[in-house]
């Protein structure tokens, strides 16, 4: 849809939505006519929810398309994820407070471990512990020296992943992945697909080489991959495009800098479910919009392991009881894509969705489920129009036309 018919439609009030989002909430039986790991889950307050409100199925991307974690949430807040395809590694600086400039080239960097071949033994250097990771980045920082016209930051994310920023003029972020996601070959070199970004790449090849003469007689951890290069534009916030002043809710790195990227309010990390309760609770006067983010329903996902995909899903239903305590205008329970525990992969499955509110057309739908919600009045529809229609129901919307 045109952005500009929606921004003249925009109408300012008090109302509040909820996003809930389980990250990779989709899912596949184990057999055939099984359940999904939703449809095992016991959800009574989501299946309420969804019995008083409304169901569906969202693609992410386009439908048959598997979709990384940054664009599926941009999709979810509203913006076109192919338009706004941001790299990783811009997302893990922001998700780990590093503020960013428009002269900034970024990328997430594992640690990992080389053989005496030089070829990759370990990707991740057996997720070598978070203060061996800050040991290993202020060594690189102290010695690695690059020519004054740019310079570098290296950062801890946590375990085995850190944050490369490289910053100066002119420089280009379209550099192939260090990492070829195998073992047993040799890292990649970096390659620049301009001439911006091999300006860039020759910086990064530099860095490189030091860090492997410096790091070489350490283990487990005794190199780095580089992957998701990407140079930072500053995006339209949330506010700016609807007029939504939002706060996120999240304990990961990585989408805590998506919320970032759109000019969200990121509070300090919150520990626990129940933390993430009390932020929502104590923020809720302030904010339009919250964005409730669990991680670990797409982490046993990508592990395969489906009894504790299902433990979470369970877990998250408990906590989203308390929601009605705070009584959202309009609350949205969805995942940024599908985490099959039986393909341990993100996959092109529509993910279920639900809508509540007052003003939502109740359907037929009484279980929160993948099959269930595909029979609700949503339909099938673009992950980015989610939002649209939450606002719709938060009678944030004038009419369009006489």
């Amino acid at each position: 849809m045109d952005e500009k018919i929606w921004k003249e439609l925009l109408l300012k009030n008090d109302s509040k939505i909820v996003f809930l989002i389980m990250d990779g909430l989709g899912g596949l039986p184990r057999e055939s006519g099984g359940k999904t790991e939703l449809e095992t889950a016991r959800t009574p307050n989501l299946n309420k929810f969804a019995a008083e409100g409304i169901c569906g199925v969202l693609d992410p991307i386009y439908p048959g398309f598997t979709p990384g974690s940054g664009p599926a949430h941009l999709a979810l807040f509203g913006y076109d994820p192919v338009e706004n395809n941001i790299g990783r590694g811009v997302l893990s600086a922001l998700g780990v407070d590093f503020e960013l400039t428009g002269r900034d080239v970024a990328a997430r960097l594992n640690f990992c471990t080389l053989d005496a071949q030089g070829r990759v033994a370990d990707r991740r250097a057996g997720r070598i512990a978070t203060d061996l990771n800050e040991k290993l980045c202020e060594k690189i920082r102290n010695s690695v020296q690059l020519p004054p016209e740019v310079e570098f930051f290296i950062q801890t994310v946590s375990e085995h992943r850190a944050v490369l920023v490289l910053r100066g003029e002119g420089l280009g972020g379209l550099i192939n992945d260090t990492d070829s996601q195998k073992t047993g070959v040799p890292p990649l070199e970096p390659h620049g697909a301009d001439e911006a970004s091999q300006k860039t790449a020759k910086y990064v090849a530099e860095f490189l080489k030091q860090v492997r003469e410096l790091l070489k007689d350490e283990h487990p951890a005794n190199f780095v991959l580089a992957r998701g290069f990407a140079k930072y534009e500053p995006m339209t916030t949330m506010e700016e495009r609807y007029g939504l002043r939002s706060i996120a809710i999240a304990q990961y790195p990585m989408y805590r800098g998506l919320a970032r990227l759109v000019g969200m309010t990121v509070p300090p990390v919150p520990p626990t479910y129940d933390d993430m309760w009390k932020q929502l609770k104590e923020n809720y006067d302030s904010y339009d919009f919250f964005f409730v983010h669990f991680k670990k329903t797409d982490s046993y996902g990508e592990d395969g392991n489906f009894e504790a995909k299902v433990e979470v899903i369970e877990t998250v239903d408990v906590w989203a009881a308390q929601l009605r305590k705070l009584n959202p205008d309009v609350l949205v329970v969805t995942g940024d894509h599908s985490t099959p525990a039986v393909l341990k992969s993100h996959s092109w499955h529509p993910v279920p969705a639900l809508l509540w509110s007052k003003n939502a057309r109740a359907d037929q739908v009484s279980q929160f489920g993948e099959r269930s919600c595909s029979q609700g009045y949503l339909g099938r529809m673009p992950m980015k129009n989610v939002l649209l229609v939450a606002m719709a129901n938060a009678l944030r919307f004038q009419k369009f036309g006489a």
